[in-house]
């Protein structure tokens, strides 16, 4: 499949995405590909995250590829099924554990706890980092296996984000475009 021929739905997480973040980057240089833009990024709720993603996926004019970073890929987990008629496919980089107590001091989860533990009704592709501070590697394997994920060891990277290094991301690239490659 060609990005060209997708709408990307870029869908951060938790707290401001800061200029130079990949998913960001990844907007400018996808040119189908566009941010769901949260109205409280700080004190989320479940329920007008999804259906602000909802909306921007029935908005959509092309079959749509979903591309989520932290609690993004919890929020897909939740909605996939009110998702799965228009969506080809999500890449989920980096998820955060939201089961886990104190993972952020201002945000206990809300509602998006427990995560999902059902498997997702289109295709997807999961990066997880060794030392991600907010999901223990053995957890996002976890995620991988209960979503259907196909699964991607990145290394020690970190929370795969711009406190971490990943501006640009090219290898994060690299992985998206064979992703892509297989969903059609």
């Amino acid at each position: 499949m060609k990005i060209a021929d997708t709408d990307i739905l870029l869908v951060p997480g938790y707290g401001q995405t800061l200029p130079g973040h990949w998913i960001l980057r990844w907007e400018n240089k996808m040119p189908t590909a566009r941010i769901v833009r949260q109205a409280e990024l700080h004190t989320p709720s479940k329920k007008a995250w999804l259906e602000k993603l909802v909306e921007d996926v029935e908005a959509a004019k092309r079959p749509v590829v979903l591309v989520a970073h932290s609690l993004g890929c919890v929020l897909v987990a939740h909605g996939a099924h009110a998702l799965k008629d228009k969506v080809l496919g999500a890449y989920l980089v980096a998820p955060s554990d939201w089961d886990r107590e104190g993972l952020v001091a201002e945000f206990d989860g809300g509602d998006f706890k427990p995560v999902p533990q059902d498997p997702l009704p289109f295709r997807s592709h999961l990066v997880a980092s060794r030392n991600d501070p907010y999901c223990d590697f053995a957890r996002a394997e976890a995620f991988a296996k209960a979503w259907g994920a196909t699964f991607q060891d990145a290394g020690n990277a970190g929370h795969i984000n711009l406190e971490s290094g990943h501006g640009l991301w090219p290898e994060g690239m690299m992985s998206f475009a064979g992703f892509m490659k297989k969903l059609g």
